[in-house]
């Protein structure tokens, strides 16, 4: 326990002659001091009003531009809507157009099978052997 209470004894006149020392060495008075540190504060509360003011612009600023963004889609949106349906409406009467011609060629291709089973027909019942060239 000895050394306890010495250890004890050593910080508290440790600490005493820390603080005496740091008073009669500081290079300013109290009044100095109060005056620096009263200047500090409000450069400091400046400094943090500013940093606020800085930070609600820059919140304004993402709100619009979000707000800009958005309306900017569903313009977009709305623009290549547009232009899908008026691209359909084009398309409409060709697509009929194509069915027309593509209805058409399988006709004349069913009537071409018929007339080839037709002139087959006939060359058997002629006797004659069948056109491998034609083929």
């Amino acid at each position: 326990m000895p050394n306890a209470k010495s250890l004890t004894l050593g910080i508290i006149v440790g600490g005493i002659a820390g603080a005496a020392y740091t008073l009669l060495s500081a290079p300013s008075s109290g009044r100095e001091f109060r005056e620096g540190a009263r200047l500090k504060s409000e450069s400091l509360k400046n400094t943090v009003l500013s940093l606020r003011e800085d930070g609600m612009q820059l919140k304004d600023q993402i709100a619009q531009t979000s707000k800009e963004g958005a309306d900017l889609i569903k313009e977009l949106s709305e623009d290549v809507k547009t232009s899908i349906e008026s691209w359909k409406k084009t398309v409409e009467p060709h697509q009929k157009n194509i069915q027309k011609y593509l209805e058409q060629i399988e006709e004349s291709l069913k009537e071409l099978e018929e007339k080839a089973k037709a002139e087959q027909g006939n060359d058997a019942e002629d006797g004659n052997p069948p056109n491998d060239e034609a083929k």
